[in-house]
């Protein structure tokens, strides 16, 4: 069974997230917490596969809150379950380490698939997201992070994805790893995040490989 911990300061919010996954056999409610206190402090005693975690969460700001949360437990998935504008905070969260954003406003079944699928270390958006992520809906234009990659630096993305170092990428693709190194920096600049398990996240999230 996958065992989440809920963490959301609306105690209507926690029972329903927790009716809706009990609902299903496959999960287990192992918890939950109303601030960023109360949920590190369960976290010490409990092992939750999944954190559905609330950006307004009081006391510590959630992006803060997902990047301890990552730090201290790197094992916990993470899934932000927000009424915040997607728009303005999917992407932050992503780069911050969440495995997944749903908006509040979303059909309640988003909820099942999300957690299941974050829990298999998978990337969650909704389609509606990843395409409104990916395009400025006045021109129709990628947006300016994520320009189309050219044939090579997906073929390095590719590569990295499937778990491969700079020197295992280089001779797959008969270059030296100073290119390598080269071709990684340009992708994270594209896709605007500074380490290599972001970039990962960010290229799945959007389907760009």
């Amino acid at each position: 069974m996958i065992k989440v911990l809920i963490a959301d300061n609306h105690p209507i919010v926690r029972l329903g997230i927790k009716q809706v996954l009990e609902n299903s056999s496959q999960f287990e409610i192992i918890g939950d917490a109303a601030t960023t206190n109360e949920l590190f402090r369960k976290l010490e005693k409990l092992s939750p596969d999944v954190v559905i975690l609330e950006m307004d969460i009081p006391e510590i700001n959630g992006i803060a809150t997902l990047r301890k949360l990552k730090q201290d437990y790197p094992n916990v998935k993470v899934l932000i379950y927000s009424g915040q504008s997607e728009d303005v905070y999917a992407l932050s969260t992503i780069r911050a380490g969440a495995f997944g954003y749903l908006s509040k406003t979303a059909d309640l079944d988003y909820i099942i698939s999300a957690v299941k699928k974050v829990s298999e270390g998978n990337m969650f958006i909704t389609n509606e997201l990843a395409q409104r992520l990916a395009f400025d809906e006045g021109t129709q234009k990628p947006r300016r992070f994520f320009r189309k990659l050219s044939t090579r630096e997906i073929e390095v993305l590719k590569l990295l994805a499937s778990g491969k170092r700079n020197k295992d990428v280089a001779m797959g693709l008969n270059l030296n790893e100073k290119t390598v190194s080269t071709y990684k920096a340009r992708l994270m600049k594209k896709l605007n995040v500074d380490n290599l398990v972001d970039l990962l996240q960010q290229a799945k999230a959007l389907e760009l490989y």
